[in-house]
């Protein structure tokens, strides 16, 4: 599918901005616990992460094809920001009525079979439950979070945490990832609403998984770019490492796993919101597990070309390669959902499968 002219320069204009913005130096700062608030608001003033909301929510109506390729752009960059969750933080606010803020958000439960509970307290409700492993919650200026009430799935949002007991943590690429214990908690009325249709929890974990699969496609080609740059870069015996036949062979599979790594998430992003939720889910499926195969062959690739500089804390490849390890076990590991991509398979039948891949 070719690229619109507009979103061709929405990305080269999202391109100079995580260049100059999220830099190695912001990056590092960010992994010790400061949060990238320079590089957060000059996102926040490109309007990106709201856009896709209706304009009575403060968004532009945007294509939500647009933004996640700009999550693609963030994730070449290793941009320690919530970007990703502020999107589905506020489509799920938007999504019942509720509003939304200016700052970074959060959004959860983010983990299958984790369920919070809201019951009605005379003219307000009472929360209860654990949302572990909320993306950025501790520097959060909203959380957002879908829960069950007493008609159905409801959403919540809060300022900052609220009144939950946070217990602070982190992932293997050093980004916050905080754990909010409810334990009865009153908030207002005003502070939860039931969520409109096509909004539910089963909803924001396939885009929650689709954003981490577009995010990893672009750490996939940041990682390619190193390995290429280096193998030119490095002699030894008296010529590159580039001219080798062996890391050639490497280079192409590393090359060959980005393609279809970018490929299979533009797969998911075409299906979004597109009416055909059967669809989408397997198209989401695909992409997820098709980049947590990609990650896994990519990231030993791009670390064999480099050797041991590749670990060091001042070479930049290891923030691309420790995103990956941690982004592909978040909203669901690679085989969770290839169990998903083999029952959509064996539901529709072999001669099925084709028109499941290729339908427009």
């Amino acid at each position: 599918m070719a690229m619109r002219d507009e979103t061709r320069m929405l990305l080269e204009s999202m391109t100079r901005l995580f260049e100059d913005k999220s830099t190695k130096q912001v990056v590092d700062a960010a992994e010790t616990g400061v949060f990238a608030a320079d590089l957060w608001q000059a996102v926040a003033e490109t309007g990106v992460p709201l856009a896709a909301l209706p304009e009575a929510s403060g968004g532009a109506d945007a294509e939500w094809s647009d933004l996640f390729a700009v999550l693609r752009v963030a994730g070449r960059f290793s941009a320690p920001i919530p970007l990703a969750e502020t999107m589905l933080a506020g489509w799920v606010a938007a999504g019942a009525g509720l509003e939304v803020a200016d700052g970074p958000m959060t959004v959860g439960p983010v983990r299958p079979g984790e369920t919070l509970t809201l019951a009605q307290d005379g003219n307000g409700w009472r929360l209860s439950g654990t949302a572990s492993r909320l993306p950025y919650a501790s520097h959060a200026a909203r959380t957002v979070l879908i829960a069950d009430g007493p008609d159905g799935e409801m959403a919540v949002a809060l300022d900052g945490t609220g009144e939950a007991r946070v217990t602070a943590g982190r992932n293997i690429a050093n980004e916050p990832r905080d754990t909010l214990a409810f334990d009865g908690v009153r908030i207002a009325a005003d502070a939860a609403a039931p969520l409109n249709a096509g909004v539910s929890k089963a909803a924001l974990y396939r885009r929650g998984a689709l954003a981490r699969a577009t995010m990893m496609s672009g750490a996939l080609e940041r990682a390619l770019d190193l390995a290429v740059t280096y193998a030119q870069e490095r002699v030894q015996f008296g010529r590159p490492i580039s001219k080798f036949q062996a890391v050639q062979q490497n280079l192409a599979v590393l090359a060959g796993q980005t393609a279809a790594a970018v490929a299979a998430a533009n797969l998911g992003i075409e299906a979004l919101g597109k009416g055909d939720p059967a669809r989408e889910t397997f198209l989401i499926a695909v992409a997820k597990a098709r980049v947590g195969e990609a990650a896994t062959l990519a990231a030993e690739i791009a670390h064999q070309v480099h050797g041991a500089i590749g670990f060091t804390k001042e070479y930049a490849l290891q923030l691309s390669t420790r995103r990956l390890w941690s982004w592909r076990e978040e909203f669901g590991p690679d085989p969770e959902w290839a169990v998903q991509v083999g029952k959509a398979a064996c539901a529709n039948g072999a001669d099925g499968l084709w028109a499941m891949l290729t339908a427009v």
